[in-house]
């Protein structure tokens, strides 16, 4: 643990460093102070930490000083460290079309802003395409009103005292991508922007980041050439905006690494282009949508596993090791679930929360500074309010600390059966289990549930109280507690076998009528009967993608085959699909397509 100090007479102020661990709720930190005596210093009488005398006994924690302390130049590590949590402002300013509303969200207001900063971020990155608000050759001039818009959201920012990014974000495969084969013309427009933007923000808070690219990809070239392309356009960035002088002579600036990921050798390729420019003053960036299996729910990664939880330490891990032990800080400017492209259900409620849990504290292990991607699915941008509470809740509690998990947060209680135990695994986290209610009714332990060791066993008695008269579905939500961190619920679920019927459709689509009966699908396989192999697009495996290729809906008691399928599927050829269910049951099904016709048959 580190800290910054400096002294003023009598007073020696401590300061954190930003990028130092948090000090959880009633544990202690020692440190001291090194410094030199002239020989006419007094013994110290007193010692006291932000006004309060320390006598050794514990007291009460101390609201930090109204008056911060001095700050010296704030330097890359603890800038980036200081936006941490940080939030992206997805699918505005960077939306394609004529405004920031032509991808359906609503017009950004000072309101939204405001609501992000009460949430607790820290930071926010705007990301802004410039595509259709540049002119032509040989100019390029960047529309003055378009660039006043950018200003006027970026100076609401500011003035809540959140710390900014702005970058040029879908340029990067909208025209840039073309670099090697338009080279002159590409680097003229990424140039002009860059000026128009460093002239622009020349006097702007030190709060104020800039990120060179979104996601910088490169045309029908190989990787060598796609390095020394980015390479060109990163010094190119650095250059203008250090020039521009005042403010920018020292902000901080984001590099991303090629396509944002964090596979060595394009970790390697940056730090080429970091070393060469000697600046203090640089961040990388890299994304993280998790392991893509997991991420859209393809080929049975159904579950927050070790295999997924492993590609999150691994990809953390190598960017910590390349930059952070260099003493360059790390933005994750982006990170959450690719499904997400489809909607946020596509990957199962409390594997999902696992998995934000779990990136959270690894991150904050790491001392590398998340924002994560909100293109409006996450927090309502006109009620202001977020429309999964749960997934807000455990990435809040991550900000300071772990919660507790379980190895599901359903419990299937089957109507036709007889109802027993039920036993889930939990995981701590590192806290304690402190118990399980229903609401705010306390369940007894003993008679309601067990706990040994991990395993949490509720009893069949308080299930039979619980689901009632089993309508379908869920009876109860139970929450476990924990020492820290979010509550897990558990949900009692009633349900019977699935079933299904016979339909008729088309290659666009093939509707079948589902009964759920309370349960939830959760994958979906499909192979030939003859044996010739898997159907379908990714054909390498015979689990497809969730909502990519077939949908089911609750509501109105279907299960959709999509256009996506067929378009992969031989004519004449019957499929045999498995519908795997949270409670374990499957269902078996055939399809055949004969030209753009359609047929399935149960069972």
């Amino acid at each position: 643990m580190e800290r910054h100090g400096h002294h003023h007479g009598a007073q020696v102020v401590a300061s954190d460093a930003g990028y130092n661990a948090t000090i959880a709720t009633d544990a202690s930190a020692a440190f001291g102070f090194n410094g030199s005596w002239s020989g006419g210093n007094a013994d110290p009488t007193d010692f006291a930490l932000n006004g309060v005398p320390c006598t050794g006994s514990i007291g009460q924690p101390t609201e930090p000083p109204t008056t911060p302390p001095p700050a010296g130049d704030t330097d890359a590590m603890e800038t980036i460290a200081a936006m941490q949590p940080g939030w992206n402002l997805g699918n505005s300013l960077d939306a394609v079309g004529d405004d920031e509303t032509a991808w359906g969200n609503p017009r950004i207001t000072q309101a939204l802003i405001q609501n992000i900063a009460d949430q607790g971020f820290n930071s926010i990155r705007i990301p802004v395409t410039w595509d259709n608000h540049q002119g032509s050759a040989p100019d390029y001039a960047i529309d003055p009103a378009y660039l006043d818009r950018v200003e006027e959201v970026a100076d609401w920012a500011l003035a809540e005292d959140l710390y900014v990014l702005i970058n040029i974000h879908h340029d990067s495969w909208i025209w840039v991508a073309d670099m090697q084969t338009n080279h002159d013309e590409v680097l003229a427009r990424y140039n002009t922007i860059w000026t128009d933007l460093a002239e622009r923000f020349r006097d702007a808070s030190p709060k104020l980041l800039f990120e060179s690219i979104n996601e910088p990809q490169f045309n029908n070239v190989d990787d060598a050439t796609a390095y020394a392309l980015l390479d060109e356009l990163n010094v190119s960035f650095h250059q203008i905006v250090r020039d521009s002088g005042g403010g920018n002579a020292d902000r901080v600036l984001v590099l991303p690494t090629l396509h944002t990921n964090a596979e060595q050798e394009r970790l390697d390729a940056l730090t080429d282009t970091i070393t060469a420019l000697d600046d203090p003053n640089l961040a990388a960036t890299v994304h993280y949508y998790g392991f893509w299996p997991f991420s859209v729910n393809i080929a049975g990664y159904t579950t927050f596993d070790d295999e997924t939880r492993q590609d999150v330490i691994d990809n953390f891990d190598r960017v910590h090791d390349e930059f952070v032990t260099a003493g360059v800080p790390v933005l994750i400017g982006e990170w959450g679930l690719l499904g997400f492209d489809q909607h946020t259900g596509t990957i199962e409620q409390g594997e999902k929360l696992k998995f934000f849990e779990f990136v959270g504290h690894y991150a904050r292990q790491k001392q590398l500074t998340l924002q994560v991607w909100d293109n409006g699915q996450h927090f309502d941008r006109t009620a202001f309010e977020w429309r999964d509470p749960e997934l807000f809740a455990i990435m809040e509690a991550n900000r300071t600390s772990r919660s507790g998990t379980a190895s599901t947060d359903q419990v299937f209680v089957e109507r036709a059966g007889a109802i027993t135990d039920a036993t889930v695994t939990l995981n701590p986290n590192g806290n304690t289990f402190e118990g399980l209610r229903h609401g705010d009714t306390e369940l007894t332990e003993g008679a309601d549930y067990t706990v040994s060791g991990d395993q949490l066993t509720i009893t069949a008695a308080a299930l039979t109280e619980l689901v009632g008269s089993q309508e379908y579905g869920v009876n109860a939500d139970l929450h476990a507690d924990f020492s820290q961190g979010a509550p897990w619920r558990i949900s009692v679920v009633s349900y019977d076998v699935p079933t299904v019927q016979d339909a008729s459709g088309t290659a666009e689509e093939l509707v079948i009528p589902t009964q759920f009966n309370g349960d939830q699908l959760a994958t979906m396989e499909a192979v030939y009967t003859d044996g010739s192999g898997n159907a379908g697009p990714q054909n390498w495996t015979s689990y497809k993608e969730f909502s990519y290729t077939f949908e089911p809906d609750y509501d109105a008691g279907a299960i959709t085959l999509k256009a996506n399928f067929f378009a992969e599927v031989a004519d004449g050829k019957e499929v045999a699909l498995t519908f795997h269910f949270w409670s374990g049951e499957t269902l078996s099904y055939t399809v055949t397509k004969s030209g753009n016709t359609v047929t399935g048959s149960a069972g």
